[in-house]
């Protein structure tokens, strides 16, 4: 048979591939703190902290509270204060989300194999940490009391949770309990306007103020809320940087405009309206507007619902017993949202609700005989 000769060189005009230089992290990961110097809020729970690691005397922790208070930072970062390296941090620390499979099998396993095993060249406790621990099983609970005593010389635990009921009180009475409120709006403040000039990023006073309402407490919300009217506000100045002027460009800083469109929550002129439209329209145009709006801007009546809850709330007029039944009958349209009722039929309860209290009011008036409109 004949040989074929087969040239085997690469050929020389493939360019190489280049690693990507530019990766650009979620400013929550970017910003998160290092150590217990870069957290902004919680100085008493830091500073007792701070003692008992320099004690060396770390107990059990329990540490609850809404989303986005700093539980998660708060450890990670007293965490590599104890180790010192990441190196170290990896090797002594085990962290377990619950995106992770937490069982009473990685109970009994993983968790228990990690926190009886001794580590040849560092010295000192590990540290298990259990992110959103509510979300674990009462049996992987009830196992990981025991496993919490049994190891008690060799390592540490930390259970992170939202809400401090779906703890089992036998785990609960073997950790030290810290509650993290949710952050104020002076110490949201001062990381906002950090971020965004270290980003650049232009943002007017009333956007400050929209973010600071719409935040409530929780600062990765404030965090990526940010960067998501940075980029849209970034593209938007970039497909309409050929028509508009320099001085045009450098004007168009984050309003509080972009931040509602941007996070998608009622704008407060449109809130007004439809607060207007429930007291003082009759039903079939209150329903019909309302319905309209809602349908136009992409508003989702759970959320207006939580706008009038603040407004109805702050009015001085309404007369406490009938505040009281539009909250009931308020929750309850609530309630039936978050089963996915249909929309149009709780926005028709809503326009009810108010309309009836709207005559109990009248009834009111003319019973202490002021004049009725």
């Amino acid at each position: 048979m004949a040989q074929i000769d087969v040239d085997m060189e690469p050929p020389k005009d493939i360019p190489k591939k280049k690693p990507n230089q530019h990766v650009q992290l979620p400013w929550v990961e970017k910003y998160r703190p290092q150590s217990l110097s870069d957290l902004v809020a919680h100085e008493d729970i830091i500073s007792i902290l701070n003692n008992l690691i320099e004690n060396d005397n770390l107990p059990h922790l329990l540490l609850y509270g809404p989303p986005g208070t700093g539980k998660t930072s708060t450890i990670v970062a007293a965490a590599k204060q104890m180790y010192g390296s990441n190196k170290a941090y990896s090797s002594m620390a085990l962290e377990l989300n619950a995106s992770d499979s937490r069982g009473i099998g990685v109970v009994r396993n993983e968790i228990k194999e990690f926190a009886g095993t001794r580590q040849l060249f560092h010295q000192g406790i590990k540290l298990i940490i259990l992110d959103e621990a509510d979300a674990m099983t009462s049996d992987a609970q009830f196992a990981l009391r025991r496993i919490i005593e049994k190891y008690t010389k060799n390592a540490r635990f930390c259970l992170i949770c939202n809400y401090v009921s779906k703890i089992i009180p036998a785990l609960q009475s073997r950790c030290t309990r810290f509650r993290f409120a949710p952050l104020s709006r002076e110490q949201i403040r001062t990381k906002l306007v950090e971020v965004a000039e270290k980003e650049s990023v232009e943002i007017t006073e009333n956007g400050i103020s929209a973010i600071l309402s719409l935040s409530g407490g929780d600062m990765r919300r404030v965090l990526n809320l940010l960067q998501a009217a940075a980029m849209s506000n970034t593209s938007s100045n970039k497909d309409s940087s050929q028509t508009m002027d320099t001085d045009e460009m450098k004007s168009n800083a984050i309003d509080e405009t972009a931040i509602y469109l941007t996070s998608g929550a009622p704008l407060p002129k449109d809130m007004t309206t439809i607060l207007s439209l429930l007291f003082n329209n009759n039903f079939h145009q209150a329903f019909t507007e309302i319905n309209r709006l809602c349908a136009t801007k992409g508003y989702a009546l759970a959320d207006v619902l939580t706008d009038l809850t603040i407004m109805v709330t702050a009015m001085d007029t309404l007369p406490p017993a009938t505040l009281a039944e539009l909250m009931d009958s308020m929750s309850n349209i609530e309630h039936r949202l978050a089963f996915g009722t249909d929309e149009k039929i709780q926005i028709a309860s809503l326009v009810g609700a108010f309309s009836l209290a709207r005559k109990k009011i009248k009834i009111i008036e003319d019973k202490t005989g002021k004049m009725v409109e």
